[in-house]
């Protein structure tokens, strides 16, 4: 389990940025309109072996800190980020095993992470519980040292593309529903059968229909964290943070449209208006990097200490997660009026289109409302100032 703030040598933002700018940036309309998923980007990342970079250096991996993840995920985003999801979602599963796979077969499974580049999905979600991550009603069976799970999961994010996906469940057929446990799925004892097409307006190489899951393994793949533990100290707060440097990514695209356009383009006038709109975007887009940022260290300082656990901690992810998922949006729309008809038409070099439609996925990628709820709920709970 790894302790502390972990830093990667050397810096792996330069290798991010080539590669967003010469491989996903050049796919990524075809991945949009054609909502596929973007195999020569995370074929990119293979090869960089950017797939294993929150795996310990002693396993193999680069041994990065979060926030240097979030930098590499936001690079990413504003070339696809559909491709930023797929690596943020990924790297968040990786986390989870790097700081709570204690058992000799989770960790041997992370050296293979690094050695082989394997990808890693994610099936928390289940049907039958809402948007309640905290709550299950399938479980594990058990026999001998053997376990055997079924879930239907609404959503696992390109799930027929991932060597291997943590799915959460209840620990026994008698558990309560919020006595759940993390379980490493992988061939060849994974099955997913697809429970319906799903085709969204945004994120569109990244997102997946409901699953049928049938897996089944050893109980040395079953974390020794109970959930609860593994998603309020480590899986919920790192998704935030790197989906959150993904939408910052979506939005400094954005901008950086909306700029160009006033700058070459010869009937581009800064009027006032235009003016006061760059103004705007430019705060905005301030505001949004400094609490990504600010997020991602305070969950780096904070490493394996309890704080992660506490309910100030919480409320700050959950707050950085809906700030970031709004923000985005405003920005984008921002830059559209900057940008008008120019940045309104398909084809256009300061076309918003696959931007703004990525970014109304910010709000639904984690419910806003339920974590809105959450929060109230923890408000009112709490005792700390």
């Amino acid at each position: 389990m790894t302790t502390g703030i972990r830093h990667a040598t050397p810096p792996l933002a330069p290798v991010m940025a080539r590669l967003a700018a010469e491989v996903a940036a050049p796919h990524a309309d075809d991945v949009d309109r054609d909502a596929r998923f973007p195999h020569e980007a995370v074929d990119a990342l293979r090869a960089e072996r950017l797939l294993s970079v929150l795996v310990p250096r002693d396993l193999g991996g680069a041994g990065c800190s979060v926030g240097e993840v979030a930098e590499m995920t936001r690079i990413l985003a504003a070339s696809c980020a559909s491709t930023a999801v797929v690596f943020a979602t990924h790297q968040a599963q990786v986390e989870c095993l790097a700081r709570h796979g204690r058992t000799a077969a989770l960790q041997s499974f992370l050296a293979e992470v690094a050695d082989e580049q394997l990808l890693l999905g994610s099936a928390v979600a289940e049907a039958g519980v809402g948007d309640d991550l905290g709550a299950s009603v399938c479980a594990l069976t058990r026999a001998g040292e053997r376990f055997r799970l079924e879930k239907d999961a609404p959503v696992v994010l390109f799930a027929l593309h991932a060597d291997a996906v943590l799915a959460s469940c209840r620990r026994f057929p008698d558990s309560p529903t919020d006595e759940q446990v993390l379980v490493l799925c992988r061939p060849p004892g994974l099955l997913l059968a697809p429970l319906g097409d799903d085709d969204v307006i945004g994120l569109r190489g990244a997102w997946g229909p409901g699953f049928h899951i049938e897996a089944e393994g050893t109980d040395d793949l079953i974390l020794p964290d109970q959930f609860a533990r593994v998603a309020s100290r480590t899986l919920q707060p790192v998704e935030h943070i790197l989906w959150s440097a993904a939408w910052l990514g979506i939005a400094n695209a954005a901008v950086e449209r909306a700029r160009r356009f006033l700058r070459e383009e010869p009937f581009a006038r800064l009027t006032p208006a235009a003016a006061t709109r760059l103004s705007e975007l430019s705060a905005a887009q301030q505001q949004m990097d400094e609490l990504v940022r600010s997020g991602a260290r305070r969950y780096d300082l904070v490493g394996d200490d309890d704080a992660t656990g506490t309910m100030r901690f919480a409320i700050s992810m959950n707050n950085l997660q809906l700030t970031s998922a709004r923000l985005v949006v405003e920005i984008v729309t921002r830059a559209l009026s900057i940008c008008g008809m120019a940045g309104y038409r398909e084809g256009s070099p300061y076309g918003l289109g696959r931007l703004l439609r990525d970014a109304h996925g910010a709000g639904l990628m984690v419910n806003s409302d339920h974590i809105v709820a959450t929060n109230a709920k923890m408000l009112l709970l709490s005792e700390e100032t």
